[in-house]
C-alpha cells in the first residue's frame, strides 16, 4: 500500500444514469487508490465485516497521524458524493420502501465497504445486492446493507497512535475539518427527491431493482 496522498479539490465523481439501472459511480478521482487499497486489502483478508474492520484498524494504526486523518478526509469525500436523491430511492426499494437518514448513512458507508469496483457499479448489478433478494430482513445478518462501524475506524486508529484513546475524538475531527476545509458543500443529497413507492416512476428510474424487490 502506497501513504495517501493529498486531496485535490478540483477532482469531482461524475454521475450518470444508465438506460439500465442507476449508476452509483461513473467516474472518481476524488478518492485516492489508497483509500480503496486499504478497504480491498482487507476484504481479501478478511471472511466478515468484523474481521474487516479489526484488519483496518491495525493498518491504520501502523500509520502516521496525516495519513489517518486523510483516509477520513477520503471516506468522508466518497460518502458525500454518493449522498444523491437517486441513490436513496435504490436503497428504499431496497430495505422494503423506506431507509431511514441514519440508514442511508450506513447504507453509503456499506457500499464504500464493498471495495472500488461495487462502489462503481450499477446498485442492482452488485452481488451483495442480489444476496438480499427474496430474503426477510431479519436472515440478512452480515450481509446487511449498511456499515456504521467503518466511519470511526479511523478516530480509533487515531486514538491507538496517541495513546489517549475515547479522549482523541475531538482532536481528531478538527484535524478532519481542518484538511476538509468547505470542500463538502451542501449536506443535502444532490438531485431531485422522488417517491419510490410510485411504481411507474420506480419502474423508470430503478427498472431491475424494481423487479429484484417489488414493494
Amino acid at each position: 500500500m502506497h501513504p495517501l496522498q493529498p486531496v485535490r479539490q478540483d477532482q469531482r465523481l461524475i454521475w450518470a444514469e444508465s438506460d439500465d439501472d442507476l449508476w452509483i459511480l461513473h467516474r472518481s478521482n476524488i478518492v485516492s487508490d489508497s483509500l480503496w487499497e486499504f478497504i480491498e486489502e482487507c476484504r481479501r483478508q478478511g471472511p466478515g465485516p468484523d474481521e474487516r474492520l479489526a484488519l483496518l484498524r491495525g493498518e491504520l494504526s501502523r500509520r502516521s497521524l496525516p495519513e489517518v486523518v486523510q483516509f477520513q478526509v477520503r471516506l468522508d469525500g466518497a460518502t458525500h458524493e454518493a449522498s444523491t436523491w437517486d441513490l436513496w430511492a435504490a436503497a428504499d426499494r431496497i430495505f422494503g420502501g423506506w431507509c431511514s437518514d441514519d440508514g442511508f448513512c450506513y447504507f453509503r458507508l456499506w457500499m464504500v465497504g464493498l471495495g472500488r469496483e461495487a462502489f462503481s457499479r450499477a446498485v442492482a448489478d452488485a452481488p451483495e445486492v442480489r444476496r438480499l433478494v427474496g430474503r426477510p430482513r431479519e436472515m440478512w445478518n452480515d450481509d446487511w446493507p449498511g456499515w456504521e462501524s467503518l466511519d470511526y475506524v479511523a478516530t480509533e486508529a487515531y486514538g491507538v497512535l496517541t495513546g489517549v484513546d475515547d479522549d482523541c475524538g475531538d482532536a481528531f475531527y478538527e484535524a478532519v475539518e481542518a484538511e476538509q476545509g468547505d470542500g463538502e458543500g451542501s449536506s443535502r443529497p444532490l438531485g431531485r427527491r422522488w417517491d419510490v413507492r410510485r411504481e411507474d416512476e420506480a419502474a423508470r428510474r430503478l427498472p431491475r431493482l424494481s423487479v429484484m424487490s417489488p414493494l
